[in-house]
């Protein structure tokens, strides 16, 4: 498989791999000559303002150097002795409470003002699907009255330090109802357009100072190496020479035309995540980053490099691990690392700004829990987002300084950057949300026009043979597909909820779909829509217009760790509705709505020509702007932000990687009027891009349950009610009498299914295959266990038992009710089963078609998370043994 970057033992090494990759490393622009001395004898290179292009605007460099070390990052905003002066002073009256209440976040559904004023809370958070009074739709005002609210709460308290709050707005405002949603990042990296993205974030601060929000969690500067990691339309590029640019514009955007501070049009912004994200192995979201220090410097770090310059006022920790052994490195999760928060952010990079983990990021590191990490304070973080757990995290960290634990130093040092940051801000002097500039203003949330044209600028042209595109201005076009009329899956993740899910049409009161933009570029006379296209000729059109895709996903639940890249088995009802079209009498023209390249091999060679949308956002219009001749005579000029996959398991997949050959090369892009042959493709595609059963010894993790269902299982519940299953929803629940489902969070943000048995009846939580069994013998060849992460909430009063089926009423179970009733009660707890415990007992693992079902007769309440089959974990110290499930 190829690797991202060569590791050792690899033909190639890591800096073989930077040389031959011109992208990877930081300009000249900023670096003088002569740079102070580092630790290593080594002079540290000074990175300022950046060359600009003849726009203004930060400059995509062509060739860049290779850094040897982390350079010192000259921000826009500097210190100054008045205001260093005023926060000394204020720090001097604080008490300990008063302080550890500013580092602290809570969620605005677990907060209430008073609270806020209460416990001097120094700021809060929503979370993506969190609106005052748990209104989707809530107006501009109700946002304000919430904001507001808050601030009175604290500026009413002994300090008087206003609280302020955090949100999501990473492609727009859009947690808020009737916002303008522009494309996700990774469409704006198709546009290698600096000047567009600092005008987005513009946009998008006044969008957010509409609604009272003082702070943007936004923008992400991730260089994503391997397309199956579910965030991989978070970031720009899969090249960092336009990270590095767009973090710059990005910010300067955000945070307004201030020259020495946030302007009133401005927010605060945050570079994040720090650091490594894009880079996990196998793109597993929040997994390991095992790249050298060379590669973090010249690769992970460029975004922040140019956001810094800026002067970007915030950097959220990245949940990723930093770890590769074979190298020394062994930071682990990065939320406890003092060398990459404080030694090399902080001290070597020269960030005086704040420091914020992520949603609840603490409690994953060694020895954390959600509501308590003095390691993670330690190391360098200043605000601690603690969503629900707050009231405990304060009473800890407060004991962790009176015993010494956490040194009164730290604390200090958070609070000035914290009080730092509010000043620069203007909050610290500043009315309260209502009252400033564009508070309120239902213009200052709509900007479609700027959206619009970003539409069209992302836009990438494959393929288009015989110039089938642009279609002329008076065609009669069928338009198929079931994103063509959905702003669902144009806008996809982190829109109006955490995944982009549960939304229809009605809730963008603003958008245009696709299919809209269609209709008003060609009459709604000369548009036929049928979302399948059963039973329509097309024969009688001049075109067929194709809208299909990825539907919506955000964070890890969009990760494809164990699977290829293959559209037709991810979706297989696109290449059906293709299969009704293609070669019918009319071209057909594809539009791929997606948020990373996909293997399309088999929808390319049934499409006459083919257009990367990637993720739109509300102005599905921009793209209709293109299909059609019209006003916007440049046409297609969007290039590829990541190289497009020839084969299934092609990942990863980037310039200067072994064996580096994709079907469409980075910065690839047709013009109109252009047309490159493509040809008939290979539509050769491998059942999986890893051994995992069969006769020999599986080697990957199976996968059944990882944040949401991994297909092809499904989860649901039975009982007496319905033995047959009913599938839990998307939405996380289901109940019958004897058992109810919800989400819950785990390990991370409602990663995990908490089930509750009432002890009215038996009942039943599993996860199966529709379709029927698999062959999982390979991991009982390779010493397997069924893996899983769980938290008891009230032990199982009645017999309990996990069992796995190999198509009822074939199936083995062991007895588990000592193994609940043993795990102290709302401590999370790996459980290991070892495979050979159920093939002691009759199973038949040719065929397994429920790899995980817990049952018991009585009341019990516990959460499920992470669940799958481990090749080698039953040798694990922690395993269980057979003999002891009674």
């Amino acid at each position: 498989m190829i690797r991202p970057f060569a590791r050792p033992g690899a033909r190639r090494s890591g800096f073989a791999v930077l040389a031959s990759l011109a992208v990877l490393a930081t300009g000249t622009a900023g670096i003088p000559s002569a740079g102070a001395e580092s630790a290593t004898g080594a002079r540290q290179p000074v990175i300022g303002k950046p060359a600009l292009d003849s726009r203004g605007c930060a400059r995509i460099e062509k060739k860049l150097p290779t850094l040897t070390e982390w350079p010192k990052v000259k921000s826009k905003i500097g210190q100054n002795w008045f205001h260093e002066r005023r926060i000394a002073k204020i720090l001097a009256g604080m008490t300990l409470a008063e302080k550890v209440g500013q580092m602290t976040q809570p969620e605005i559904t677990a907060i209430t003002p008073a609270e806020v004023g209460q416990y001097f809370i120094g700021s809060v958070l929503n979370g993506g699907g969190a609106w005052p009074n748990r209104d989707k739709h809530a107006a501009p005002k109700a946002w304000l009255d919430l904001a507001d609210s808050y601030w009175n709460a604290s500026v009413a308290s002994r300090t008087k330090i206003p609280v302020i709050w955090g949100i999501d707005a990473v492609h727009g405002n859009n947690n808020v109802y009737g916002a303008t949603v522009f494309p996700h990042n990774i469409g704006l990296g198709a546009a290698q357009d600096p000047c567009l993205v600092r005008d987005i974030g513009a946009a998008t601060a006044r969008q957010i100072r509409a609604t009272g929000q003082d702070w943007a969690f936004a923008p992400t500067l991730a260089v994503p190496l391997d397309d199956r990691w579910g965030r991989t339309y978070e970031g720009f590029s899969e090249d960092p020479r336009i990270t590095r640019a767009y973090g710059y514009e990005a910010v300067k955007g955000l945070q307004g035309r201030h020259p020495w501070g946030i302007g009133q049009d401005g927010v605060i912004a945050t570079a994040k995540h720090f650091i490594g994200d894009g880079g996990t192995l196998k793109g597993v979201d929040q997994g390991v980053n095992p790249s050298s220090e060379a590669e973090m410097i010249n690769v992970h770090g460029q975004g922040y490099y140019g956001a810094l310059a800026a002067g970007a006022q915030s950097v959220m920790v990245s949940f990723n691990s930093w770890t590769n052994t074979e190298l020394g490195i062994e930071e682990g999760k990065l939320h406890g690392s003092k060398r990459a928060l404080d030694e090399i952010l902080k001290k070597k990079m020269g960030f005086d700004g704040v420091v914020v983990s992520d949603w609840n990021g603490i409690g994953q590191v060694a020895g954390c829990t959600n509501a308590s990490c003095a390691k993670a304070v330690n190391a360098g973080i200043d605000v601690v987002m603690v969503p629900g757990d707050w009231k405990a995290f304060i009473a800890n960290t407060i004991a962790q300084v009176e015993s010494g634990e956490i040194p009164m130093a730290r604390i200090d040092d958070a609070v000035t950057r914290i009080l730092r940051v509010k000043l620069r801000a203007g909050v610290l002097d500043g009315p309260k949300p209502s009252k400033r500039a564009f508070a309120g203003s239902a213009d200052a949330l709509e900007a479609r026009r700027l959206a619009r044209e970003a539409v069209r600028k992302s836009q990438v042209l494959l393929k288009n043979n015989g110039k089938v595109l642009p279609l002329a201005s008076d065609s009669k076009v069928l338009v198929v597909g079931k994103s063509a009329d959905s702003l669902q899956n144009q806008t996809g993740g982190w829109t109006l909820t955490w995944q982009g899910t549960g939304n229809v049409n009605a809730d963008f009161p603003n958008g245009t779909t696709i299919l809209g933009g269609l209709r008003e570029a060609l009459g709604e006379a000369d548009v036929t829509f049928s979302e399948t296209g059963e039973g329509v000729d097309p024969s009688a059109f001049d075109a067929v217009v194709a809208v299909i895709g990825e539907t919506p996903y955000a964070e890890g639940v969009g990760d494809l760790a164990r699977r290829s890249l293959e559209a037709a088995k991810l979706y297989p009802g696109d290449l059906a509705v293709l299969d009704r079209v293609s070669g019918k009498g009319a071209p057909v023209v594809t539009v791929y709505v997606s948020g990373r390249p996909m293997w399309v091999n088999k929808e390319l060679n049934r499409s006459d020509a083919f257009v990367a949308a990637w993720l739109p956002g509300t102005e599905g219009g921009g793209v209709a702007d293109l299909l059609v001749r019209g006003k916007h005579r440049e046409g297609y000029t969007g290039k590829l932000p990541f190289s497009w996959p020839k084969g299934a398991c092609q990942t990863p997949l980037n310039p200067g990687t072994e064996g580096y050959d994709p079907l469409f090369g980075l910065g690839y892009g047709l013009r109109n009027g252009q047309t490159a042959p493509v040809g008939t493709l290979d539509e050769t595609a491998p059942t999986g891009c890893g051994p995992q059963g069969g006769g020999g010894e599986a080697s990957e993790d199976l996968e059944i349950f990882n944040r949401t269902d991994v297909a092809p299982y499904k989860s649901l519940i039975g009982s007496a009610e319905n033995w047959g299953g009913t599938e839990i929803g998307a939405d996380g629940r289901a109940a019958h009498a004897e058992i109810s489902v919800e989400p819950v969070d785990v390990n991370v943000q409602q990663d995990g299914l908490k089930a509750t048995w009432s002890g009215t009846g038996p009942a039943q939580l599993y996860m199966q295959n529709p379709a029927g069994g698999s062959d999982l013998r390979g991991y009982l060849n390779a010493g397997g266990a069924l893996v899983f992460d769980t938290i008891v909430h009230q032990a199982p009063a009645a017999r309990t038992v996990l069992s796995v089926h190999c198509v009822y009423p074939c199936l083995s179970e062991v007895v588990a009710t000592s193994l609940f009733q043993g795990i102290p009660v709302g401590t999370k707890t790996t459980v290991k089963i070892p495979v050979s415990c159920f093939a002691a007992g009759g199973l038949d693992l040719e065929v397994v078609n429920t790899p995980f079902l817990v049952y018991t007769e009585g009341a019990f309440s516990a959460s499920f998370a992470n669940v799958r089959w481990v090749p080698k974990a039953a040798g694990d110290p922690d395993a269980r043994k057979c003999e002891d499930l009674t």
